[in-house]
């Protein structure tokens, strides 16, 4: 369960953005709507613990992120949150199992060689556990940044903008992909894009 109270934040040059306060169910998937300068990027990186609120809680099953230590906060994090950014940011001089089993390792968890490979094949990529991430297509990118975010079985999933520099076939392809796989690993999920072809995808909307 995650809840979103009562959430405020003020930038340095003065302006404040309010949020309505939001509750997300296990495994619900959500999609938060609304125009450029609205605040969605704002929002997915308080809730992903990424950016302090000026006022207001996250609490994701009962822990409130931002009472945690920074070290655990990052820990915590790592642990229960999977992020999917508009670029992937993996790290080049890695293959992609690595890029995969790091993300463990900056958890603090054991690294589950049989998961990782395992969500690769089932993202379509298996055979690309060795190549790095220059030796990729941005499709081939896209997927390795879902597993990545999946390797730690979060609570979670955060995709912004997933399909915004997607052809019409392409993006079918990745909104089914991440429903399906936040499905399958019990996440939440939370989709946030101004993209009207994904709104046919899923039904609960939070609008700015």
């Amino acid at each position: 369960m995650i809840r979103v109270n009562s959430l405020a934040h003020v930038y340095d040059k003065g302006r404040r953005l309010k949020f309505p306060c939001w509750e997300i169910g296990d495994m619900e998937q959500w999609l938060l709507l609304g125009a450029s300068g609205s605040g969605k990027s704002t929002l997915l990186n308080i809730i992903s613990g990424l950016l302090k609120p000026s006022q207001g809680a996250v609490l994701i099953n009962g822990t409130d992120l931002y009472n945690l230590p920074v070290r655990g906060l990052d820990r915590f994090r790592g642990r229960h949150i999977g992020i999917i950014f508009q670029r992937p940011h993996l790290i080049r001089s890695l293959d992609v199992l690595d890029n995969l089993e790091l993300a463990a390792v900056m958890a603090g968890l054991p690294i589950d060689h049989e998961r990782n490979r395992s969500l690769l094949a089932d993202l379509g990529i298996g055979d690309l556990a060795k190549n790095y991430p220059d030796q990729l297509s941005q499709g081939q990118l896209q997927r390795v940044s879902v597993a990545r975010a999946l390797v730690n079985k979060p609570d979670l999933l955060i995709a912004d903008e997933p399909t915004s520099s997607l052809d019409d076939e392409n993006a079918n392809q990745v909104i089914k992909m991440l429903t399906t796989q936040a499905k399958d690993n019990g996440a939440a999920l939370i989709i946030a894009t101004h993209d009207a072809r994904v709104r046919d995808h899923l039904t609960k909307t939070y609008l700015l």
